[in-house]
């Protein structure tokens, strides 16, 4: 009927400002690997966020 929903709120996720931390293991993530799937994208990259707050942190804030 159409997809679940990306960001479970049982499941912990961060929300807020995102650290310098976490932009760098974004950053870096995508300079090895590319993006790919948004949804996969933060496991991967070993971060606690959901794919859609990556992919817009990538577009709006990090994409050179």
């Amino acid at each position: 009927m159409g997809r679940a929903p990306c960001c479970d709120s049982t499941k912990g996720l961060k929300k807020g400002p995102w650290t310098p931390e976490e932009d760098k293991l974004l950053v870096d993530y995508i300079q090895t690997n590319g993006h790919g799937s948004w949804r996969l994208l933060p496991k991967l990259a070993g971060l606690n966020r959901c794919g859609k707050s990556c992919r817009l942190r990538w577009i709006n804030y990090l994409r050179p």
